[in-house]
């Protein structure tokens, strides 16, 4: 098993600056890769906003990565992506720069972070990500705790996360 959290990892942010993961220390933190044309953009983002806002100030966290790699569902750069989820959903969650979530010879090398939540909370069948909205819930220390597909809906683990804010830092 792992001794290793997402404090460990430097990730680019929509601006193209690297930003530790440390910020989130103390924090429960929801990790999505996301996409603005998928079947499952409108429920997860609308899903999405309503625990962030109600539970940002009890310490609950979204980071969502772009990522086109499962049917070219987020073509567009990062401040257009950033605009569509401020203008659509009145959502602003942390977002980051876009990502390969699953690497290979053909594509490219998988991004570090989604390497280790892999790693960390395996899939079924097989670890890779199978498709955009696959969430990762990470608890106040930086472990993560859970994997939910992309097709389950943010607010059906919401005990979970009401959980893991009620722990200590």
């Amino acid at each position: 098993m792992s001794t290793g959290t997402i404090y460990d990892f430097q990730v680019k942010d929509a601006a193209g600056d690297l930003v530790s993961l440390d910020k989130y220390s103390g924090l429960v933190v929801i990790i999505v890769n996301v996409a603005s044309y998928c079947g499952l953009t409108n429920s997860n983002y609308n899903q999405l906003k309503s625990l962030n806002d109600k539970y940002y100030n009890r310490g609950l966290r979204v980071a969502a990565f772009p990522c086109n790699q499962f049917g070219f569902q987020e073509p567009y750069c990062e401040a257009d992506v950033s605009n569509f989820v401020k203008e659509k959903f009145e959502f602003e969650p942390d977002l980051y720069g876009k990502v390969l979530v699953n690497g290979g010879p053909i594509i490219g090398k998988e991004d570090p972070l989604w390497e280790f939540l892999k790693k960390e909370q395996g899939g079924t069948l097989f670890d890779a990500i199978k498709w955009n909205f696959t969430k990762f819930l990470v608890n106040r220390k930086g472990k993560v705790v859970a994997r939910y597909g992309p097709s389950t809906n943010p607010t059906s683990f919401e005990d979970e996360i009401e959980k893991l804010l009620d722990e200590k830092p």
